[in-house]
């Protein structure tokens, strides 16, 4: 299964890579060089068809769990002080997706969007400090039943240069369902209540809508019983 964000662009592939194919095989006598045009011709065709995979995922939907909302690694695991909405500090978790990941953002956690907001900004590598600042991005902000308000930021990487974000502010949405989408190398940070469990570490591999980042703890779950 393809992403509907990807239809016009392998529409395109196929289109092109056929042409010159059929150009090649009547118009070149040369072996090598022939068989060099269709090879290259089939690379491309396969490594955009990778990039737009949407793998379909059965979330099990849980209001006591943050479900990582992209396929990559985790690079940011940090207490921040969030400037654009909170105004405060958060737990910041942040994951890389490097361009043979798939790119598909998912919803965290099931809610109201509360907060939607698009900035053009500058394409640093994702991996910069300043990218969730200063680079292209998108903030979304999701009530949520357990968690309270949580906030996720699509950012883009030095090769991306769109950020498709389907949020809308007043909308339900469940955990799991696609929530936009990001071309090429990028990166999603989490910011998330300080007294959340994080159960993910650096460096670890997670699968968007499958991966628990976080859990809710309970305040009154240890409480001592006094008579």
């Amino acid at each position: 299964m393809f992403h509907k964000e990807g239809q016009k662009i392998i529409l395109f592939s196929f289109c092109l890579v056929g042409i010159s194919v059929l150009l090649a095989h009547f118009f070149i006598d040369i072996p090598w060089l022939k068989l060099t045009i269709q090879l290259l011709g089939l690379i491309l065709l396969i490594i955009i068809l990778q990039f737009f995979r949407n793998p379909k995922r059965v979330t099990a939907k849980d209001f006591n769990e943050i479900l990582s909302p992209v396929d990559g690694k985790v690079v940011v695991i940090e207490e921040v002080f969030e400037k654009e909405f909170f105004k405060e500090k958060r737990r910041q978790v942040s994951i890389f997706m490097s361009p043979v990941n798939v790119h598909v953002t998912r919803y965290p956690a099931s809610g109201s969007i509360i907060f939607s907001k698009y900035h053009p900004g500058k394409f640093l590598v994702a991996w910069h400090p300043k990218s969730s600042e200063e680079n292209e991005r998108t903030t979304v902000v999701i009530k949520t039943p357990k968690f309270g308000e949580i906030l996720y930021r699509q950012i883009a990487g030095a090769l991306a240069r769109r950020i498709v974000n389907y949020a809308e502010k007043g909308e339900s949405v469940q955990q799991g369902d696609d929530a936009g989408f990001i071309k090429f190398g990028s990166r999603v940070d989490l910011f998330l209540p300080l007294d959340c469990q994080i159960n993910v570490k650096l460096n670890q591999k997670v699968k968007g809508a499958e991966t628990c980042i976080a859990t809710f703890v309970d305040p009154n779950e240890n409480e001592e019983i006094t008579y």
